[in-house]
């Protein structure tokens, strides 16, 4: 199957990169410090694809604790220790990259909920700033993050591709609502065991079950 697009813009966290294990397993960690106690399966669900500093009321009813600009640099910290030892690409991905570049000549971008700072360097680990160059975006930069559409806008804006004739590539619900409500079209990353139905009833309009699908069919 081949298909056209004028421009690619992927999300970073579970598309490009498999960081949310590492980054939710600080988050639970530093929560349970603070009197949260959560599994990790139910940390991923409350917090996947969402900024931490948006949850703010949600952590405060449930420490009893502000959530402070000290408590966030630990988390960052922490957080960017983990992801230098440990951080790996998703498999495929980089394939993935590789042939939206060559497909769109040059207009793919990165557009991610996450702050910049995480975003390019899980980028440069992973051996894609290059074709990224300085196409990165963060929603901690925009008005409003994901489920808006914000940083998706913005991305398309940079590459000179109206929304609706872009791809996104999202993993999370909140991701591909933001996609949807740019006006793009929003395939979903979801691998073999994880529920899918929640990314296609949120608008996804086709499931990738391997990023090396991607390659294939935009080759």
């Amino acid at each position: 199957m081949k298909v056209s697009f004028g421009a690619v813009l992927f999300d970073c966290d579970g598309v490009l990169v498999d960081s949310e294990p590492i980054t939710n397993g600080v988050l639970r960690d530093m929560l349970e410090e603070a009197g949260w106690c959560l599994t990790p399966q139910e940390c991923m669900r409350l917090f996947i694809g969402k900024a931490v500093r948006d949850e703010r009321a949600l952590i405060e009813a449930r420490t009893g604790q502000p959530l402070t600009e000290a408590w966030m640099q630990r988390f960052y910290e922490r957080r960017n220790q983990r992801l230098m030892n440990e951080l790996q690409a998703i498999d495929g991905a980089l394939d993935a990259v590789r042939a939206a570049h060559a497909r769109t000549a040059g207009r793919i971008a990165c557009a991610s909920g996450a702050d910049r700072h995480k975003v390019e360097f899980q980028i440069d680990k992973a051996g894609m700033r290059p074709y990224f160059e300085d196409r990165v975006f963060s929603g901690h930069e925009m008005p409003r993050s994901k489920p808006a559409p914000d940083v998706y806008l913005a991305a398309a804006g940079r590459v000179g591709i109206r929304p609706e004739h872009c791809l996104v590539i999202e993993d999370t619900v909140t991701g591909v609502r933001a996609g949807v409500d740019a006006g793009s079209t929003v395939w979903a990353y979801c691998p073999p065991g994880a529920d899918a139905e929640p990314l296609l009833s949120a608008g996804a309009q086709r499931v990738l079950p391997a990023m090396a699908c991607l390659a294939d069919w935009l080759a």
